[in-house]
């Protein structure tokens, strides 16, 4: 295949081009803030996990309270029955001294529930405080989400107007470009490898591999506007006054 030598140098520049629309598509997969997207989102995760197990925690000590409260308020009813019947009177002397000990034990055990009520009321306290904590947290961290969001849709903008940039120059140089070199170069590039190198002091600019004597000497013998490939990659080896020849 025989294309002239100007034209084949255009595939360097193409393949800069190339080169250079592949660092932008890189860019835009791994721009820095989706790092840190992805932190804050998972001490979200955590901190939402923290709120859920103190709002269950709230709940049943609410649960708790209520019962402890319901029992406490029964015993009072029962206390003020039991303290009334005293003061009517006319109750036999054992019938007395059984209702006498039933108020007693009745204020014993009230006692001891409204002491165990203090103590829940200072765990509904502590709940409370790791629940603000815990939402304070997630409000904070979705305020944080939200900025690095933003500014990652900044950061990805810039890199698609650089990319479009790009791909408008490799546009503009690939439309030069004879048609079957093209062709050539394009299905190097569908294959995932380089579509053209300059060839350079013994190796091929696209998979830096050092070609023998032998066919540097066949090449050497070309002419100028004959395409040359690298036995290695499959690359076009394009040819100027760098290449020793």
């Amino acid at each position: 295949m025989k294309v002239d030598a100007a034209r084949q140098r255009l595939l360097l520049e193409l393949a800069d081009a190339d080169a250079a629309v592949a660092r932008l598509d890189h860019r835009a997969r791994t721009l820095p803030e989706d790092a840190e997207i992805a932190e804050a989102t998972s001490r979200i995760e955590a901190a939402r996990e923290d709120l859920v197990r103190a709002e269950i925690s709230a709940e049943d000590l609410d649960r708790d309270y209520r019962k402890m409260d319901s029992e406490i308020t029964g015993m009072r009813d029962r206390e003020q029955k039991d303290s009334a019947q005293l003061t009517a009177g006319g109750l036999a002397p054992r019938a007395l001294s059984e209702l006498q000990h039933e108020l007693n034990g009745l204020g014993r055990r009230r006692s001891a529930l409204e002491d165990d009520m203090l103590q829940l009321m200072e765990q509904q306290e502590a709940v409370a405080t790791e629940q603000e904590r815990a939402s304070a947290t997630v409000a904070q961290l979705q305020e944080q989400v939200d900025t690095l969001q933003a500014r990652r849709a900044e950061s990805l903008g810039a890199v698609t107007a650089d990319r479009e940039v790009a791909a408008q120059r490799r546009a503009g140089i690939a439309q030069d470009v004879p048609a079957e070199l093209l062709a050539i170069y394009d299905r190097q590039r569908a294959d995932n490898r380089i579509g053209a190198g300059l060839l350079r002091q013994r190796r091929c600019g696209a998979c830096r591999m050092e070609i023998d004597r032998g066919t540097l000497t066949r090449i050497a013998a070309l002419a100028d506007d004959d395409v040359v490939r690298c036995e290695e990659c499959g690359a076009i080896l394009v040819r100027n006054h760098e290449s020793g020849l």
